[in-house]
């Protein structure tokens, strides 16, 4: 099995936070395989006894999940992806509705691991039907994995599930780790569309606490914003903004983005699946979140941009109107940062962000010519 000390792989963003422009909705996203090079492969430098696994990701047709099976084949695993529509990959994949008990719960059956990624993307209007989609796609598609797994007669040994870090309180006090962290949803100058994000987080989190699985170990990955250089992730349309000249200040600038390099996050899910003493809620992020004026100022930087037009909250919301989006998505102040995974013994190979854009944008370069 992949070590979390290598480093083969890179990931790719989620193709939900393609128009978030300048911060993170908390839903777990990553990056690509990477090219193999100087960088040696997991299962011959940690020569694992979990060399092949069986590992399903239901909801896993969009690219985090696309980047999850390409690492997860590449290694040796089995990879079964479960979708509405799946494609044909090279690897399996079934049909599932999200929501009921089918065929594909035959997959779960005797499968290692699952990695369950499901949910309506949050980058639009948040409408009362909308609404309605971002809170059953995830409770509904939750809810029926841990029955599938319940069901099991040979249950897997971890659930991994998604989450997302935009479950904590918009704060600019203090970071929000996985042990002492405030969770949102009561701040007063929180508007209504910010407390419906935590809604619909905690009710996620908790349909998976819910779930009666004595024999699979449930971690639930509260996911920073990553970072990969892939066409039409997050650090691409990022990229685009910053090259126009577009990529200044938003607002005060002082709200922090919480962020995670694609091959840290790649090596932090696999050390979810080796490190059995952890459970529960987990933050992916890196240990330094900055404001968005700094984060921004690095990006120009690395990115050989001479300015960036800053914009202010009145122009954002007009932005937002026109781009069917939220401003939550760029205002919220999200100050994460990993505790448990870190005391775990996990250390990061990007834990700052100056030197992860420049590794980024260097490889961004190297795949556009």
């Amino acid at each position: 099995m992949r070590s979390a000390e290598c480093r083969s792989v890179r990931t790719a963003s989620d193709s939900d936070w393609v128009l978030l422009l300048l911060s993170e909705p908390g839903a777990v996203a990553t990056g690509f395989l990477a090219s193999l090079g100087e960088r040696t492969s997991v299962a011959t430098a940690r020569g694992s006894d979990k060399s092949h696994m069986k590992i399903v990701i239901p909801g896993g047709t969009g690219q985090v999940g696309t980047v999850l099976a390409r690492a997860f084949h590449a290694d040796g695993h089995e990879v079964v992806v479960l979708g509405r529509s799946p494609e044909k990959q090279i690897w399996r994949t079934a049909k599932w509705d999200g929501k009921s008990l089918g065929d594909w719960a035959a997959e779960i059956d005797g499968s290692d691991v699952v990695i369950n990624l499901a949910g309506r993307s949050v980058n639009c209007r948040y409408n009362d039907e909308n609404r309605r989609q971002m809170m059953d796609s995830r409770v509904d598609s939750t809810r029926v994995v841990g029955e599938a797994i319940a069901r099991a007669a040979y249950p897997p040994k971890v659930w991994l599930q998604a989450s997302t870090a935009t479950i904590y309180a918009h704060r600019f006090d203090a970071a929000n780790d996985d042990v002492t962290g405030i969770i949102g949803g009561h701040e007063d100058d929180a508007p209504d569309t910010w407390n419906f994000s935590i809604d619909v987080a905690t009710a996620w989190e908790k349909a998976v606490n819910d779930a009666v699985t004595p024999k699979t170990r449930k971690v639930l990955m509260r996911s920073a914003m990553t970072m990969s250089p892939d066409r039409g992730g997050i650090f691409d349309v990022m990229l685009s903004l910053v090259r126009k000249g577009l990529g200044g200040t938003a607002a005060s600038g002082k709200q922090y983005i919480s962020w995670i390099h694609d091959q840290d996050f790649i090596r932090s899910v696999y050390w979810l699946i080796e490190h059995e003493e952890l459970s529960g809620p987990i933050n992916l992020s890196s240990p330094n979140p900055l404001p968005n004026r700094e984060f921004m100022r690095i990006f120009r930087e690395a990115a050989g941009a001479r300015f960036g037009l800053p914009a202010m909250e009145w122009q954002l919301a007009i932005g937002a109107f026109f781009m069917q989006t939220e401003t939550e998505l760029i205002l919220k102040s999200r100050r994460v940062v990993p505790k448990l995974l870190t005391d775990s013994g996990f250390e990061f190979e990007f834990p700052d962000w100056s030197d992860a854009c420049r590794d980024l944008y260097s490889r961004w370069r190297e795949m556009n010519g």
